[in-house]
């Protein structure tokens, strides 16, 4: 695939750029590079950046790093067991736990909640970090959802890091979970509130918090641009009848 050309490998991590040092230098070069096409795809053009991972495997999958950013991009896809294979390969190198939520997610992906609860509950989750322990509840909460268990998703996320006021990376996403978990009870009062709150939270947009409040508030928009075409519009009709009763 084609690699543009103020795309050099050197955008990399350095961690990543560690890791390729134990291969060739134009290879690691040329796997440097899909790797940034990976990471600069895998948001606005999830397929192409399937592509480039594909590629990067295929130069060099005994590299961690490689597996990891192949995992993402199937998971991007919603290729759900190819991400766990890639996952656990990239696991078994670095023996790290910080892709157990998206292991147990990809679980839930293939149709097994029940797996991904037993996941949330094993040893690996108390060795996460504050950010992959939130997320893995927020999974947990899913896997509740997916079984029909409304309430039990509820008091999944009831925890300190949702009580807490301080703004962190994923107080957004819990409070917006949360929000839904409780409106999909039938909890609207309680539901509009946490909505709310992760409007408060959603400083870069990641939820559509806002667009949620909105529409349970009966808000309406309306596109500036189709209102002008309909002024238009209203404008010429009035002219053309205004020139038939000049005729």
């Amino acid at each position: 695939m084609p690699i543009p050309d103020d795309v050099t490998g050197d955008e990399i991590d350095k961690d990543v750029r560690q890791e390729l040092q134990s291969l060739p230098k134009t290879l690691a070069e040329d796997v440097a590079k899909n790797l940034v096409m990976v990471a600069r795809l895998i948001d606005e053009d999830p397929e192409g950046a399937y592509g480039y991972s594909k590629v990067a495997l295929r130069l060099a999958s005994r590299v961690a790093a490689v597996r990891e950013a192949g995992g993402f991009a199937a998971y991007a896809n919603q290729k759900y067991a190819e991400a766990l294979a890639e996952f656990r390969a990239a696991r078994r190198m670095t023996g790290g736990v910080e892709l157990w939520p998206l292991m147990a997610d990809c679980e839930r992906g293939l149709g097994r909640p029940e797996k991904a609860l037993d996941m949330a509950g094993a040893p690996e989750v108390q060795k996460l970090d504050k950010a992959g322990q939130v997320e893995m509840r927020l999974v947990a909460a899913g896997a509740r959802r997916d079984m029909g268990q409304l309430d039990a998703a509820i008091v999944t996320l009831q925890s300190p890091e949702l009580a807490s006021s301080s703004v962190q990376p994923w107080t957004a996403r819990l409070r917006y979970a949360y929000a839904d978990a409780l409106l999909a009870a039938g909890r609207q009062g309680e539901a509009r509130e946490w909505f709310a709150k992760a409007v408060e939270a959603d400083k870069d947009g990641s939820t559509d918090a806002s667009d949620r409040l909105a529409e349970m508030d009966g808000v309406e928009f309306v596109d500036a641009f189709e209102g002008d075409e309909d002024e238009g519009d209203e404008r010429e009709a009035r002219g053309e009848a205004d020139e038939d009763r000049d005729a």
